[in-house]
């Protein structure tokens, strides 16, 4: 299924998350299963599942990873589900910097300063991955999908980070 399509919005990464909340409304009152009460069973069945496609596709597209890979999918590259190494020496040891400074915060003189660095960090190198990713996906050449592709890899590992600093720090805070 074509997300994009779904909500009659261009296949493209910078999406207008306004507008697409404003489809996804108008689609969910069209289809709410209410509106097909007294429909048949089948009808009922359908406006059911139609329901769950609108909310699957929201959910996609509002996240820009979700949206990134479904993009990719639509052109061929699926990669939401692969397990896949890095070779990339500077990008693995980043994250090896980043790990290694998440495990010093609970032992840190001052925790809520070295939380700030780490969010402070992966802020920064999300902002610069995004905006490559933008690039790479509004180009829409076989090698810049590919690029996308790898954007995205590393993108899901600073949003991993991202979550295991917000335990820290919730772990903290209890």
């Amino acid at each position: 299924m074509n997300y994009f399509q779904l909500f009659d919005l261009p296949a493209t990464f910078e999406l207008d998350l306004t507008e697409l909340g404003s489809r996804y409304l108008a689609l969910q009152r069209q289809f709410h299963p209410d509106n097909y009460a007294a429909a048949s069973n089948r009808d009922r069945l359908m406006s059911v599942q139609q329901t769950a496609n609108i909310n699957d596709a929201y959910h996609s597209l509002k996240q820009p990873l979700l949206r990134a890979e479904h993009l990719l999918a639509l052109r061929g590259l699926k990669i939401s589900h692969e397990q896949r190494s890095f070779t990339d020496p500077v990008f693995l040891m980043q994250q090896m910097e980043l790990r290694e400074q998440l495990e010093e915060i609970s032992t840190s003189d001052d925790p809520d300063d070295a939380i700030m660095a780490v969010e402070q960090q992966l802020q920064q190198q999300r902002k610069v991955l995004l905006k490559q990713l933008a690039a790479a996906l509004e180009a829409n050449t076989a090698e810049q999908n590919q690029q996308a592709a790898e954007l995205v890899r590393k993108l899901k590992f600073f949003f991993k980070l991202q979550h295991e600093l917000e335990l820290i720090e919730q772990q903290l805070q209890d």
